[in-house]
């Protein structure tokens, strides 16, 4: 070692000891940009742009942006950009319900008529047994076709007031018989999480966007974060969502689903604060349990009982080896869109990425980058 980096390593010793006698802790590590790892992927499934990162703890230590915000314009996105997040909202309004739970305000057991009284006898009678858990891990028999009896043309127009929108919706679309019998099987159904966000809201008082601002998104710092899609019309200020042929759709009522199934996805924000969202459940399922109790994360992440696909609140589970055993995921679309994210508990890390593009070729990119970045990720921890 020269004078010189042995006078470096004596200032940065006194540094961390100065820091250490003021409380002051030691400045985070900074993260590793793989931007040319996404432009690889990017070009290849010819989508417009995405942003991924990958979050150790609460400390992104991956990160990416590369192409556009729109087909064919100059600006480039940003890994600051906001994008739309789609069914990844359904694990924000679970954790809402678990809030009220821990509150005495519903209980998992609480039925669609117990939270609604003025919907009984309008919804099918079959639904009464329904309850707030089997909503939340698509066991309710709620359909899962929401254009069945232009239920979502009806209400894409109903005016400003979602509250209202989510009233009508769950109406109409539990008038029929449900597809099954209450808890019998699983059927993924964003009408389901428009009931249940319907539920905490009536319990709440306060409506489901409110609740989201103040009960996650202020507690975690999610500045970035709201409803629908992201950004000015006239100008390319965040990305735009684009078809699946590739096609922009300028942000506005028609670029997002209505407010009606906001519960189930209408979500946008930065993949910053997405990543502090994810945080909080990676560190619920390790134990670490802030804003929730312990047992409400271990509720959250539990898979229902029953024939079909492993859901558990908000998070499909499953098993990967890569993840050393049981892992949470979610993707979510609104067919403009596209977005997915991998915790893996046991071994501390989450990945998430956000494609401003739907369709089949959005969901591959997507799920590449997820790979890509994961074996980073290991890679570094050899």
């Amino acid at each position: 070692m020269n004078r010189w980096t042995s006078a470096a390593a004596t200032f940065i010793a006194l540094l961390c000891l100065a820091r250490a006698a003021v409380g002051e802790p030691d400045p985070k590590p900074a993260s590793r940009d793989i931007s040319p790892v996404l432009d690889k992927i990017v070009h290849k499934y010819k989508v417009p742009g995405m942003v991924a990162a990958v979050v150790e703890g609460e400390q992104i230590v991956l990160t990416g942006a590369a192409g556009v915000r729109r087909a064919g314009g100059p600006e480039k996105v940003e890994f600051s950009d906001t994008f739309h997040i789609g069914s990844c909202t359904k694990a924000m309004t679970a954790t809402l319900c678990a809030m009220l739970v821990e509150e005495g305000k519903l209980s998992w057991t609480t039925t669609i008529p117990q939270a609604l009284p003025e919907l009984k006898g309008k919804i099918h009678p079959d639904y009464e047994a329904a309850t707030l858990e089997q909503l939340l891990t698509h066991r309710a028999g709620v359909p899962a076709d929401l254009k069945a009896g232009q239920v979502v043309g009806l209400l894409r127009n109903f005016g400003s007031d979602p509250v209202a929108a989510r009233r009508r919706l769950i109406q109409d679309a539990l008038a029929r018989p449900p597809a099954h019998a209450p808890g019998s099987d699983f059927l993924y159904a964003n009408a389901g999480y428009s009931t249940a966000g319907h539920m905490i809201e009536m319990a709440a008082g306060t409506p489901w966007e409110e609740l989201m601002e103040r009960r996650l998104f202020g507690p975690l710092k999610m500045s970035t974060a709201g409803f629908g899609a992201p950004g000015k019309m006239g100008v390319v200020d965040q990305p735009r969502g684009h078809s699946a042929a590739g096609v922009p759709a300028e942000p506005g009522p028609l670029a997002d689903n209505p407010s009606s199934v906001g519960p189930s996805g209408t979500v946008h924000c930065s993949i910053e604060d997405w990543s502090k969202f994810v945080a909080l459940h990676l560190r619920g399922a390790q134990g670490d349990a802030r804003l929730l109790k312990a047992e409400s994360f271990e509720r959250l992440h539990a898979a229902a009982a029953g024939p079909g696909d492993a859901y558990a609140l908000g998070w499909a589970v499953a098993e990967r080896e890569w993840g050393g055993g049981t892992v949470l995921t979610h993707a979510g679309s609104n067919t403009l869109w596209y977005a997915v994210t991998w915790l893996a508990p046991r071994k501390n890390f989450a990945v998430m990425v956000m494609c401003n593009q739907g369709g089949d070729q959005a969901a591959k990119a997507t799920d590449d980058a997820c790979g890509a970045f994961i074996q980073e990720y290991l890679k570094s921890k050899r």
